[in-house]
């Protein structure tokens, strides 16, 4: 959804300054660049820098291991449920049939 809005942003900033955008040509000298120019050049610099912080966490995250971390937690968790779930319909059924035979 962001990507889709962020190209849409650019296609609007494209389409109403396509006179000032100028096609970068192998000149010795330096052409003054337009504003619209720059500030498709921040945007990109932006998006850029965002996208490799996002790789970063994404690595950092990778590198604690959480997914292997919550499956232990969710096999432990469900080990010690079933544990206890027994225990408890265990407890049931000597409390109903034992009061039945007596």
């Amino acid at each position: 959804m962001n990507k889709l809005v962020i190209v849409t942003v650019l296609i609007v900033v494209l389409a109403c300054g396509v006179e000032s955008f100028r096609v970068p040509r192998e000149i010795e000298e330096e052409e003054e660049k337009g504003p619209v120019t720059l500030f498709i050049g921040k945007l990109r610099n932006y998006y850029d820098y965002s996208l490799n912080v996002a790789g970063t966490y994404i690595g950092t995250i990778k590198d604690l291991k959480l997914e292997e971390k919550a499956k232990n937690l969710y096999d432990e968790t469900t080990g010690a449920v079933r544990t206890y779930a027994g225990i408890v319909q265990d407890q049931l059924y000597h409390m109903i049939y034992s009061s039945e035979s007596a």
